[in-house]
């Protein structure tokens, strides 16, 4: 059995697991609608979902059980049952089904710099920074005061915003025209502003997505400059779905159902779950395609569970599934031991008098993994007091909790060395004692000089803010990886974007210190990276308002960088060049997205042949669809098939598939094929030459694969991609194989 079956068997095993351990008492519940009407032209939507619920719990006094009542983005409500009680809505005419509620979790200045965006030139000129597309960030709500929120210059909301502002102690602007609490499920705090970000997470995403230019942005000092969102000019609608680190589904459901009544052009979600069960178990998924059938473009963070295969989710292909990567600055804090070696490593925080030499101790000699960790209370086995202590990431522990526990016991400084796992991939944290995060190899060679010496020291070096990592950008360890179980046929993550060392609004002092004057805090996850490409989505929407939700991802994934600032092919945490799983098509370039040449367009009903090709019963696509569907009379694809930006190809058989692309270049141009043939792969597209006459004109291609002897029969997967190229454009779709 090869890695690729052994990961898919996995995945539903544990899926089933996850179900059949659920004690959760509410319910997903789809139910079929009325026929005469369709849910949106029915008033009294309530009193019909209400109808599928047994008698006793229709004259009770209690409180109400249908939590959330959903309109657009599914036929059917959230509600909590008993056992017995679902027995009974399960006997009723017109249910499909229901199931345990999940819970998800949030993913977690110098980037548009990074991505190419200038104020005077190029996309952000182009497309009027955002000017009048509607972001709704679906989060931990927000602190509407902050800088990064005012709405000077900002136009008022376009005519077809229909949404609502539901703050109690403030009021909306013109930049954050909507703000929404979906916290029935998550005890709503009575008599306070329940919308107001108590986390710090959506705060971040929001105006890491549209925040507003603010000048002499910095974090304790350090990554001055302007902040701004990707898409300044563009309005916020907020929808806060979590409370803390949880976020029900139902009010993840809610939101989403909200949004598409709002008139929302982008959905940017920072949320996911911890396994990828089927789209037709994917509120996600299945709330996102009815925005998608809106017109509405939706970015999604691909998790945050990497370097391990088969972890990414929110892979549905109507979704921006958004990998993360480093950009080019880091604050810089260098590890120098007591022999002359120094190790650069990274922190926010660094006192500007801290340089001696001191004792240097490694907190796991003891022989047990918890103190190596540092996790809490582990570390009072012998006398730390006045040295630097070096730290193993991992555990339960997160760094900065190290850190306290290293202050705790008297402890000068702290050394975070990686897991192998994790290689060079780097974080700058606000510690609460002078610390830096170094790597792997590092942390080996540091080990091999205390063992060396009976006297090891080490002191740390700050040496602040440093532009021009010529390895940027690099994917980082932890963002989440394909295989995309659930279609393998479809290849995940789409895009990579940044997401580590992310310098966006806080609303709250650092270090615990109330005189602290600084508003920004630096984060890293693909919670960072998402709102990257959902701020990108903005600009193009307004730059081409045209375009649909598939056009913009496609613009988005075929005009990719797969070269890192030294012209290299991109690298991940082990500094060896990622492969596809971990970059998809590659790292987002907005200014040509703007112009891709060519588009793989989808219109919302040819995703129904794709889902009845991935076995799903009718009611599991209908599900998904929001209407009847009937596979037996529709002529099923592959899911090969699908006319995607990208080719992911199970093979053992030769295959073939074909692709339509749009012309949204030059009227009059010529296309020629150049490919990259995965090793041990013949690739053979016909024709290979297409020629437009005019504007958005379509012109058909096929793809065959097949397998060749090539010495490494042995392989599980290879890669390659294949490129359309004129005189101006390149049109790069990346190829994945996986041997079967």
């Amino acid at each position: 059995m090869n890695a690729f079956i052994f990961i898919l068997l996995t995945f539903v095993l544990s899926f089933h697991i996850h179900f059949a351990t659920s004690s959760s008492k509410t319910y997903i519940v789809h139910v079929k609608g009325p026929q005469d009407r369709t849910l949106a032209e029915l008033d009294d939507l309530e009193n019909w979902y209400h109808s599928f619920l047994p008698p006793t719990i229709m004259s009770s006094e209690e409180q109400p059980r249908i939590i959330y009542s959903y309109r657009h983005v599914m036929s059917g409500f959230s509600a909590r049952l008993t056992e017995q009680e679902l027995r009974e809505v399960e006997k009723k005419d017109g249910f499909i089904s229901a199931r345990p509620e999940m819970m998800l979790h949030p993913q977690t200045t110098h980037t548009p710099q990074v991505l190419g965006l200038q104020q005077q030139t190029g996309l952000w000129k182009e497309s009027n920074f955002g000017k009048g597309v509607i972001v709704g960030v679906l989060d931990t709500g927000i602190v509407p005061d902050h800088p990064s929120f005012n709405d000077a210059g900002m136009p008022p909301p376009p005519p077809r915003w229909r949404g609502r502002c539901e703050f109690q102690v403030t009021t909306c602007n013109n930049k954050i025209i909507g703000a929404r609490y979906f916290g029935r499920e998550v005890n709503a705090r009575k008599g306070a502003d329940a919308i107001i970000d108590e986390e710090g997470h959506g705060t971040h995403t929001a105006s890491t997505a549209a925040g507003a230019f603010v000048d002499n942005a910095e974090v304790l000092g350090n990554a001055k400059g302007t902040a701004a969102g990707i898409a300044p000019h563009a309005h916020l609608a907020i929808y806060k779905v979590c409370l803390e680190k949880d976020c029900p589904e139902g009010s993840v459901l809610a939101a989403l159902d909200a949004a598409v009544e709002d008139g929302v052009d982008v959905i940017s979600i920072s949320l996911g779950l911890n396994v990828s069960p089927p789209f037709f178990y994917d509120s996600i998924a299945i709330g996102t395609f009815a925005a998608m059938q809106k017109g509405i473009f939706v970015s999604c963070s691909a998790g945050n569970s990497g370097p391990f295969s088969g972890t990414l989710v929110n892979g549905a292909p109507w979704i921006l599934s958004v990998g993360a990567s480093n950009v080019d600055r880091s604050i810089v804090a260098t590890a120098k031991l007591g022999n002359g070696l120094e190790f650069d490593g990274e922190s926010v925080f660094q006192p500007s008098n801290y340089t001696p030499l001191l004792p240097l101790a490694y907190a796991g000699n003891n022989g047990k993994p918890e103190a190596a960790l540092c996790a809490t209370g582990s570390l009072n086995y012998i006398d730390f007091s006045g040295k630097v202590v070096l730290c193993e990431r991992g555990g339960d522990t997160g760094r900065i909790a190290k850190g306290k526990e290293v202050k705790r016991v008297g402890g000068a400084a702290m050394i975070i060395m990686n897991d192998e796992s994790n290689g060079f991939s780097l974080f700058a944290d606000v510690h609460v004692l002078p610390a830096t995060h170094v790597s792997y190899d590092a942390g080996l060679k540091i080990i091999d000089y205390i063992n060396s010496t009976e006297t090891p020291t080490a002191t740390i070096l700050f040496k602040g803010t440093v532009i021009g990592n010529s390895l940027s950008p690099a994917v980082s360890s932890f963002s989440s990886r394909g295989p995309n179980l659930p279609s393998p046929g479809i290849l995940k993550p789409d895009i990579i974007g940044p997401g580590v060392n992310i310098l966006a609004a806080w609303p709250f002092p650092l270090n615990n210190n109330t005189d602290s004057k600084s508003t920004f805090s630096i984060l890293s996850g693909t919670s960072m990276s998402c709102p990257h490409l959902s701020g990108v989505a903005a600009l193009l929407k307004s730059s081409h308002p045209d375009w649909s939700p598939a056009a913009i991802k496609s613009a988005i994934m075929t005009s990719a960088d797969i070269m890192n600032s030294e012209h290299k092919l991109i690298v991940d945490e082990t500094l060896q060049p990622a492969d596809i799983f971990a970059t998809g098509s590659g790292h987002v370039n907005p200014s040509r997205a703007n112009d891709p040449g060519l588009v793989y367009d989808i219109t919302p009903d040819d995703y129904i042949p794709y889902l009845c090709g991935l076995g799903y019963r009718d009611t599991e696509v209908g599900i998904i669809a929001h209407k009847t569907i009937m596979c037996s009379g529709i002529s099923s694809i592959p899911e090969g098939e699908l006319n995607y930006p990208s080719f992911s190809v199970v093979l053992g058989s030769p295959q073939t598939f074909t692709r339509t692309v749009t012309n949204v270049g030059e009227a009059n141009s010529s296309y020629v094929v150049q490919v990259t043939a995965p090793e041990g792969v013949n690739v053979k597209v016909q024709p290979d030459k297409l020629n437009f006459s005019e504007a958005n004109q379509k012109e058909a291609y096929s793809v065959s694969f097949s397998r060749i002897e090539s010495g490494n029969e042995t392989a599980e997967y290879a890669q390659g991609f294949l490129q359309w190229v004129s005189a101006k454009h390149t049109v790069r779709s990346p190829i994945l194989v996986i041997f079967v």
